[in-house]
């Protein structure tokens, strides 16, 4: 159905457009929902879709980052629409469309998404949607620098120029945040011999991992992650790790546990 296409959500000019009549989509009428009269969706609408068809606007920002597999914390408490006009309310707006969006449901282009969580978001949420656009969808940081050129834009251009894009994860980006924000030095994705790729390297010996929601995922992958371990030990390392939760919700204790591992340099001591 073509109404699935569209994000389970369109007006009735959509479907005239589609190529539908008007006996066809007075036969739909009886068979789906109408929250307004030239309105027309299914029952697993997403709720950010239709908000943006009932105020003629696209879907952006924060609450399109799924549609397009950016990565993000949490869904965002309220729906963040793009529209080039004022009417309307009930919604985050985000006033400026610069780029054509694909066919399909209401959302903006991913350029579009990224440039208004640029300005919307704050760290590390803008720094997650940013980095992964980047690195999954190939999203270039000239072409957004060049649209966050006017004076408002401050913030975001800055955001922008300290992306760190060797960060493969949200918990990467979580763990860059926290690492800048307190003023500690880290190198990230490093090759040690005998060990292989670390996530990040602090002061040259100390080895912090952060760990995925798939972290040992079989028996196989844990044996694999006891030998890294130990043979970070033997090579004089030491090792800090952290699952997500750790860097969320206890970001003081970690900051604390690896300053006091930087305390004691296992290679020249105290």
């Amino acid at each position: 159905m073509h109404l699935s296409q569209l994000g389970g959500v369109a007006r009735t000019g959509q479907l005239l457009a589609a190529g539908y009549s008007r006996r066809d989509i007075a036969r739909l009428a009886a068979l789906v929902r109408q929250p307004r009269r030239d309105i027309f969706t299914l029952p697993d609408c997403r709720p950010e879709f239709l908000a943006a068809v009932l105020n003629d606007a696209r879907v952006t920002c924060a609450s399109a980052a799924t549609h397009y597999g950016l990565w993000l914390r949490g869904a965002p408490d309220s729906h963040h629409l793009a529209c080039n006009h004022g009417h309307g309310g009930g919604f985050i707006r985000h006033r400026t469309i610069r780029f054509g969006a694909p066919a399909g449901p209401p959302v903006a282009a991913v350029e579009d998404v990224v440039l208004h969580a640029l300005r919307c978001l704050a760290r590390p949420a803008s720094t997650a949607i940013a980095t992964s656009a980047m690195r999954l969808l190939g999203v270039p940081r000239e072409l957004l620098a060049d649209q966050l050129r006017a004076d408002r834009s401050g913030t975001a251009r800055t955001v922008l120029r300290e992306l760190d894009l060797r960060a493969e994860s949200i918990v990467e980006v979580d763990a860059i945040h926290l690492f800048r924000t307190n003023g500690i030095s880290y190198e990230a994705q490093v090759f040690l011999a005998g060990i292989g790729r670390v996530d990040f390297l602090l002061a040259g010996f100390l080895i912090v991992e952060v760990d995925g929601f798939a972290f040992h995922s079989g028996r196989e992958a844990m044996r694999r992650d006891l030998g890294r371990n130990n043979a970070s030990t033997l090579n004089g390392f030491a090792v800090l790790r952290y699952m997500p939760e750790h860097l969320w919700f206890e970001p003081e204790r970690v900051v604390a546990e690896m300053r006091a591992a930087l305390a004691v340099n296992r290679r020249g001591g105290r």
